[in-house]
């Protein structure tokens, strides 16, 4: 059977000595009075519920799966999930980081990220249900009404509800200006209520008995809109019509009509939903929803980032205590147990490279992941109308790069560390296999890699000149001049310089060629994000590196061998991983002829 340990040293590690996490909070009215102790708190306390209650059930509820009543349209996840969540409410972690206004704690997003990256290590399929929550929060707090955050914010909040986000259907799944659901709007009701009828499909979490209410957050059309992403609305619409005093009241015409059989989280319902009519209430302006959408999904796409950190931190777990345990072959360098028959398979080098590989992405996508959400932190929280725009110019950057270099990496580390166990890596008991399974669907659902990469060199990059990309570099730049005269640092910074380099120039040189033909974005995009993964990796691992050095230095002979294993994990990203992207620069700049040149009807 599988184990998880919460990688509570790390994080403390990433929080305290590589961000500063409770000196830059200070510095925020809002959660001034956070120190590290409360952070500690905290994350010691999700962390016993993520291990204690959620982690047990990830493999019974793969093998069980969820069951639909066609006749009443009903779903029950597997056993388990509905206590677990029950007490997941009655923890409060529903309510970690969101508007005390609305019945929240108002605790910073790192928090939330930590809570939810050990959520996703001990139940990725479980973790489905309240996640969508947040993004669905989020939404509601930046474009609902005062009437629609008066009524489901509390809810939300407490996790007394839970919310969706329908936007798929069956003819279109990114290309959402081809969605056909209507929306018309209702004679004598309130200003702002529609009935909707169409069709969505890979709703996750889209039926489910968990909690008393569902809220769909739905994109729709209305009867005159324009064709195109310019004529999407979008709508709130619950399970359950609210009552007069605002408890679940009449059942809305919003069913399940199917459920997907996936390869992976088999635990969540990822549901097909039938509109019929169902009564739902405008959310923001007429035919700006996706705009207003793009909340939830930015949310999502931070989301299942988070979701393949957490399947690389729990597959490398395992895979280092099989390889610790499991005897086989002798060292080609000579026995290291000769008093055992064989010696355990973590003295092989490819087994090493394969844990080190595993670990590495974990340890590099935590710091990003805090990273990213101290930026929303301050996003949020700031005064400082300029400090807002550099943080959500700096989170619109890196949200395509945590989205599609962390599940990219979570698919390489969870097939590395099942073919650690060999053999048993098929066999369910073990765990890995479901893993590799959670893992895979990661790069596909809230816009696929190849979206996430269009995105980054697209819009992000290109589309304003640099001028993001340019302020991350900065970063970058500052680093490497103040650790430019310490002989022990370059190891890290000097490979870190030379790649920020050949960075800026892969980007002049795709932007020109873009010029004439606008299918070189396509054809260089998902090589160029992978090295601007790297590029942030290599940033994050060479300050990790220092905070280490310095420990090790100050400590001296003895010391926390903490930091001994962060530098030789820093040594082997630097050694084994980032050349990666020697291959992807050429790659990147072969163009796109090779892809286009050969006539389709030869495929």
């Amino acid at each position: 059977m599988p184990v998880y340990n919460p990688p509570l040293r790390d994080m403390q590690f990433v929080l305290h000595e590589l961000l500063n996490v409770s000196d830059e909070l200070k510095l925020l009215p809002r959660h001034a009075e956070i120190d590290a102790d409360t952070i500690n708190a905290v994350i010691e306390e999700a962390g016993k519920f993520a291990a204690e209650v959620v982690f047990p059930l990830n493999i019974s509820g793969d093998t069980e799966g969820c069951k639909l009543d066609k006749a009443t349209h009903e779903v029950s996840p597997p056993s388990g999930f509905k206590e677990a969540y029950a007490r997941y409410v009655e923890g409060g972690w529903p309510a970690l980081s969101t508007d005390p206004a609305y019945g929240g704690q108002g605790l910073p997003i790192v928090l939330n990220q930590c809570l939810y990256e050990m959520l996703n290590s001990a139940n990725q399929a479980w973790t489905m249900y309240p996640g969508l929550s947040h993004g669905a929060y989020e939404c509601l707090h930046a474009h609902g009404t005062e009437a629609q955050k008066a009524l489901y914010l509390p809810k939300l909040s407490s996790g007394e509800w839970t919310g969706t986000m329908c936007l798929t259907e069956p003819h279109c799944g990114t290309d959402l200006g081809l969605l056909r659901t209507k929306a018309e709007p209702v004679p004598g009701a309130p200003e702002g209520t529609y009935r909707l009828t169409g069709q969505k499909i890979f709703i996750s979490a889209g039926e489910h008995d968990l909690a008393a209410n569902i809220l769909h957050l739905v994109l729709a059309r209305l009867p005159d809109a324009p064709a195109g992403s310019k004529g999407i609305s979008l709508f709130l619409v619950p399970k359950f019509k609210a009552a007069a005093d605002g408890s679940p009241g009449e059942r809305n015409p919003i069913f399940c009509s199917g459920l997907e059989h996936k390869m992976g989280i088999n635990g969540s319902s990822t549901c097909q939903m039938m509109l019929d009519g169902a009564e739902g209430t405008l959310v923001g302006q007429p035919h700006k929803g996706l705009a207003a959408m793009f909340v939830m999904m930015n949310a999502a796409r931070l989301g299942v980032g988070n979701q393949g950190l957490g399947l690389t931190e729990v597959a490398y777990q395992n895979a280092a205590a099989y390889a610790k345990d499991r005897r086989q072959m002798r060292s080609l360098s000579g026995p290291k147990e000769p008093d055992q028959p064989a010696d355990t398979i973590i003295v092989h080098p490819d087994v090493r490279k394969m844990l080190l590989t595993a670990r590495a992405y974990a340890e590099g996508g935590r710091a990003l992941a805090v990273y990213i959400a101290l930026l929303i932190d301050k996003e949020l929280s700031t005064d400082d109308d300029d400090e807002r725009k550099t943080c959500a110019d700096e989170v619109a950057l890196l949200t395509p790069i945590v989205k599609a270099f962390l599940t990219d990496n979570a698919w390489i580390a969870t097939s590395h560390c099942m073919q650690v166990f060999g053999g048993n890596g098929y066999v369910k008991d073990y765990g890995m296999e479901q893993f590799v399974r959670d893992a895979r669907i990661n790069m596909i659902y809230e816009g696929t890699n190849t979206i996430q990469s269009l995105d980054l060199l697209g819009r992000k990059v290109l589309g304003d000149n640099g001028a993001k990309l340019k302020a991350f570099g900065r970063h970058i730049v500052e680093f490497v001049e103040e650790e430019g005269t310490n002989e022990a640092m370059q190891e890290f910074v000097n490979p870190l310089a030379e790649l920020g380099d050949k960075v800026t120039k892969l980007t002049t040189e795709l932007g020109m060629k873009a010029f004439g033909n606008a299918d070189e974005v396509g054809g260089a995009a998902v090589d160029y994000l992978r090295i601007c993964g790297h590029l942030v990796f290599a940033y994050f691992w060479a300050r990790m590196a220092k905070v280490a050095l310095a420990k090790k230095e100050e400590q001296g002979v003895g010391g926390d061998p903490f930091y001994t294993a962060k530098l030789h994990t820093a040594r082997f990203y630097f050694a084994k991983l980032l050349p990666e992207t020697a291959g992807l620069i050429r790659t990147a700049r072969s163009g796109v002829a090779p892809l286009m040149a050969m006539d389709e009807a030869l495929f």
